[in-house]
């Protein structure tokens, strides 16, 4: 019979066997071994990554799911507020952070936000409402596996189980709890949103959620992708977001074998893609003159029901949100497409879900902090 470790018990001997000076080898626990939301490691958060103002930061590394519901290690990065904590214990504010690559040294717990002087300034406004943040930084960044780029219901578990973990290592935490994202972030905050409640269960007190910059209906560009498709001019790292995409399905959907869609060059680049950081790769990119149409052997349209494969992958959920959700969006905004993301939130509002859309005369990352005059007192009435 194989024999099941926990952290504790492993650990527990670990720390015995080292006592007695016996040498020996434990291994890592087998994460199908161990209950989802739980702590199986507390580290110290590296400077890059430790919100300035913060008290005691930390890094987790928790139990979630990733792909096909498989069993994983995530991690995340807990910030609490100055100060004993009021009776109760702190609210939390989930922060589900915007791309910032596929490569492990990019997750935010490691090296801290993709956007540091924007995303520092905009969680430390939440801090100093009193909220602890806990920030997930999804399967497969910072730790081992794949990460399944935009698989909304992928990142939906990892930021409850993140709360989850958070709220069950730190008694200071309470278990009320509103999931805030930007960009990719946004993405997983709505689908959080419509989630919560069912993955969190009565240990959490899920109350709502707050997105910039959501993703609408973006699987839609994907659908004529194949050779000779002209240059896309849209925001500055368009193709390295399409080839995120790309990694993404082929970690969700492995058998659709996405490398023969591609020519020797595409498989290269997304093989790259996988190991990159944003920033860095957007350049080399764009350094390169490389034109998504040139990576292409066939039409990805060849992939039977393609557009019904996208949805299930990254499309947003249309119904079902039982708490308030809040949409800031920049009307400059080219990194998402800004009329499908109103078209989003406008049939949202035709089907009577609970949501509230702002608009501001600013692009992707300047709404960030532009819709803080109107979130922080909806996430304020959200807690009341």
């Amino acid at each position: 019979m194989r024999t099941r470790w926990t952290t504790m018990a492993a650990t527990t001997v670990a720390s015995v066997l080292c006592l007695m000076g016996t040498p020996f080898a434990v291994a890592a626990p087998d994460p199908a071994d161990i209950p989802v939301g739980t702590v199986t490691a507390v580290e110290p958060l590296a400077p890059e990554a430790t919100l300035p103002g913060a008290e005691n930061s930390r890094r987790i590394l928790y139990r979630t799911t990733t792909v096909r519901d498989e069993p994983t290690i995530a991690s995340a990065a807990v910030y609490f507020p100055p100060g004993p904590a009021p009776a109760g214990g702190w609210p939390v504010i989930a922060w589900a952070h915007g791309t910032v690559g596929l490569g492990d040294e990019c997750a935010y717990s490691i090296a801290g936000p993709g956007a540091r002087e924007r995303d520092w300034a905009y969680l430390g406004a939440w801090l100093r409402e009193g909220y602890a943040i806990v920030a997930a930084d999804y399967a497969g960044l910072g730790t081992p596996g794949d990460h399944p780029y935009l698989n909304g219901v992928v990142e939906a578990h990892n930021v409850v189980d993140a709360v989850r973990a958070a709220n069950r290592q730190y008694p200071a935490l309470a278990p009320k709890w509103v999931v805030v994202g930007q960009s990719q972030g946004g993405g997983a905050a709505v689908t959080t949103a419509r989630y919560a409640t069912e993955f969190g269960g009565p240990e959490l007190d899920y109350r709502g959620a707050v997105g910039t910059g959501v993703p609408a209906y973006i699987e839609d560009i994907l659908l004529p992708l194949g050779p000779n498709l002209p240059p896309i001019e849209l925001g500055a790292h368009t193709t390295a977001y399409v080839l995120y995409i790309l990694n993404g399905l082929r970690t969700t959907y492995p058998e659709l074998d996405i490398d023969s869609y591609l020519n020797e060059s595409g498989r290269d680049w997304l093989r790259r893609a996988n190991t990159s950081c944003l920033g860095p790769f957007g350049d080399e990119l764009t350094a390169g003159n490389v034109v998504l149409g040139d990576l292409f052997a066939r039409p990805l349209a060849q992939i039977p029901n393609l557009s019904g494969l996208l949805r299930r992958y990254m499309g947003l959920p249309e119904s079902g949100y039982d708490k308030p959700v809040f949409l800031g969006q920049g009307l400059a905004d080219t990194d998402v497409l800004t009329p499908f993301t109103l078209a989003f939130a406008a049939k949202l509002q035709a089907a009577r879900e609970p949501v509230t859309l702002r608009t501001y005369d600013t692009d992707h990352s300047g709404a960030v902090n532009a819709s803080l005059v109107d979130s922080i007192p909806f996430v304020r009435d959200l807690f009341r």
